[in-house]
């Protein structure tokens, strides 16, 4: 096995490890499941180290532990949407790790900026989508009676989404731009 691909899979479990510790000390704890934290962050460093292969690879091992940790499972199709496929999206940041390599290495620092933030964007939507989705197909009961099933599934998933992926964006340009050649160095 060559140096390389055992540094790919022992990021990725490190990375994916950090992330279910992360995701277990939020800032802000929905009542019923998300969170505010920092835990998708070790997920978009490996996605913009070792691409899409990587970043699809820490989001589904993040998803699977969390069904290991004490996911709220209501049914087989509930729990692949909200955790194997919500989690797993988050990789699709991936395609951006050649744009941001470039960036480094030309000293680009808004093109970086520009793609980090887009890969993190694409990541979290795909994300929110598939617990806005599971929040209309599966959650409908927890909806107040006088609101739309949609409009509460939106406001739910938003209110915890919309900060994450704002404070993943900071960090994760925040750490590129302070150790890029740690975080670039051997991908």
């Amino acid at each position: 096995m060559s140096s390389k691909r055992t540094l790919f899979m022992v990021e990725v479990a490190v990375f994916t490890a950090l992330a279910l510790i992360l995701d277990m000390l939020p800032a802000f704890k929905m009542p019923n499941g998300g969170s505010i934290s920092f835990a998708m962050i070790p997920i978009f460093i490996v996605a913009f180290r070792w691409g899409l292969k990587g970043g699809l690879l820490a989001g589904f091992l993040w998803g699977v532990l969390q069904l290991v940790f004490g996911a709220y499972i209501l049914n087989l199709y509930q729990a692949f949407i909200e955790y194997g496929f919500a989690f797993t999206a988050l990789g699709v940041a991936g395609i951006f790790a050649k744009p941001i390599q470039n960036s480094l290495k030309e000293g680009h620092l808004t093109r970086r900026l520009v793609y980090i933030t887009l890969g993190v964007l694409i990541g979290s939507v795909l994300r929110f989508l598939a617990h806005f989705y599971a929040g209309i197909v599966f959650w409908a009961d927890s909806a107040p009676d006088d609101q739309p099933v949609w409009l509460f599934s939106l406001i739910y998933n938003g209110s915890y989404m919309l900060p994450s992926f704002i404070l993943s964006s900071i960090v994760v340009f925040i750490l590129f731009i302070k150790q890029p050649k740690t975080l670039l160095q051997s991908a």
